[in-house]
């Protein structure tokens, strides 16, 4: 499931960044990496790095579906739950040096994921199975993190990265918990005889 959220948050920036951003022909990766100097491979690079996943209990909902069987019973299902997933999105330039570059990447993306509040269907990825679409998109927001000096500070044990700029942003998305329902009788229900 994260794997497709990851898949649709690719597809969106694929088809929405310019394509001569930062060059006409210069290749901009998607990587899902964690973020430190030497983890991201191919550049330059937009890298979204999924760092917090909670249930989202404002829009938790308490109303089981019912999807009634041909053989006069009820299927009850819980509703999904729903999961804020969080992601801290920095700009990797082929030069560690270039940030005229990493701005200007992270100037796109930032326009990308302030024009859309809700993800639309056509860019949900075809393996990202029962959402409840549209996906909420909230971006530009506080971080959950208590502190990006401690991210940072966490992240150049590994191989000395500097702290970058970071974009934030979260998805709202589906996980079903029921994989079957229970089985109930209907009460009350009319049925003729042939």
């Amino acid at each position: 499931m994260l794997d497709a959220l990851d898949t649709t948050l690719e597809l969106l920036l694929k088809r929405e960044l310019p394509s001569d951003v930062p060059s006409a022909d210069t290749e901009v990766f998607i990587s899902f990496d964690t973020p430190y100097q030497g983890a991201i491979k191919k550049k330059p690079a937009i890298n979204f790095f999924l760092y917090d996943v909670q249930e989202n209990l404002e829009l938790r909902s308490s109303t089981w579906s019912v999807e009634r069987q041909s053989n006069g019973k009820a299927v009850r299902k819980r509703p999904p739950a729903r999961v804020d997933c969080s992601y801290l999105i920095t700009a990797w330039p082929q030069s560690e040096d270039d940030i005229k570059t990493e701005h200007q990447l992270l100037g796109e993306v930032m326009k990308v994921l302030l024009r859309y509040r809700k993800l639309p269907e056509t860019f949900v990825a075809d393996n990202f199975e029962g959402q409840e679409l549209p996906l909420r998109l909230i971006s530009l927001r506080p971080s959950n993190l208590q502190s990006f000096g401690e991210f940072w500070q966490a992240m150049g044990g590994k191989e000395g990265t500097r702290p970058k700029v970071v974009l934030h942003c979260t998805v709202t998305i589906s996980v079903p918990v029921d994989e079957v329902g229970e089985e109930a009788g209907l009460v009350g229900v009319y049925q003729p005889n042939s």
